[in-house]
């Protein structure tokens, strides 16, 4: 059984903009939850995206729905697959790689293995995944689920979320929370340019952090 949705509303371009400002790590230090599961990796070093997600629920070897997903993706779509547990099929290869990139896509999510890795650093496609594998999934034409919420790496996304992917991991946010968690986020980084400045101006870290006087202070006390 196929369930097909229709293709969620997309987050405004100003956002995408403010998120691609953001390391996932620094949201990192303001929340404990969208995270998805560190094994889900990235492929390319040194990228950071942001757009919208685009679900699907693709499980055990048959990936006609992901072909089928291929005429339907927009340009700042990020594709998020939720392979329900498999983790001996690729269902992303060289060829969707192709086709997502000539679509417009900005990044695959996909909680299971990848394959044809050369194709993403050749056509500059982001990839998030668990890894490689050489067995790859076929057109079976049996089940799928697409613009459904979906589990993936331990969270729920739902079609339409910001997601915003790096080097660190993956993070996945409601639209009308994502401006905030931004602003908070550059704001921490721009603090941080400060804090660097300071160190390399010879004040020592500890001393800045406030680390020093908390050590200190029970060691007094000891």
């Amino acid at each position: 059984m196929f369930i097909v949705n229709p293709m969620p509303k997309q987050i405004a371009p100003e956002l995408v903009t403010e998120l691609e400002k953001c390391e996932v790590a620094t949201i990192g230090h303001v929340l404990h939850s969208g995270f998805v599961d560190r094994e889900i990796r990235a492929v390319l070093p040194n990228k950071r995206v942001a757009g919208t997600a685009v679900t699907l629920r693709i499980p055990h070897a048959d990936s006609t729905l992901l072909h089928y997903l291929t005429a339907l993706v927009r340009p700042g779509d990020v594709v998020v697959i939720d392979r329900c547990g498999d983790d001996k099929h690729a269902c992303w290869g060289g060829v969707i790689t192709n086709a997502m990139k000539m679509a417009g896509v900005k990044a695959g999510v996909v909680d299971g293995p990848a394959t044809d890795f050369s194709e993403f650093t050749k056509v500059d496609m982001p990839m998030w995944c668990r890894g490689p594998s050489p067995i790859t999934t076929k057109l079976l034409g049996l089940e799928g689920a697409l613009n459904v919420p979906v589990s993936v790496g331990g969270q729920t996304i739902e079609p339409g979320d910001a997601v915003l992917c790096d080097e660190s991991g993956v993070i996945v946010m409601k639209p009308d929370q994502a401006p905030a968690i931004a602003k908070r986020a550059i704001e921490m980084q721009e603090a941080e340019i400060k804090l660097l400045a300071r160190l390399a101006a010879g004040e020592k870290l500890p001393d800045i952090s406030g680390a020093r006087a908390m050590v200190e202070a029970k060691l007094a006390k000891s």
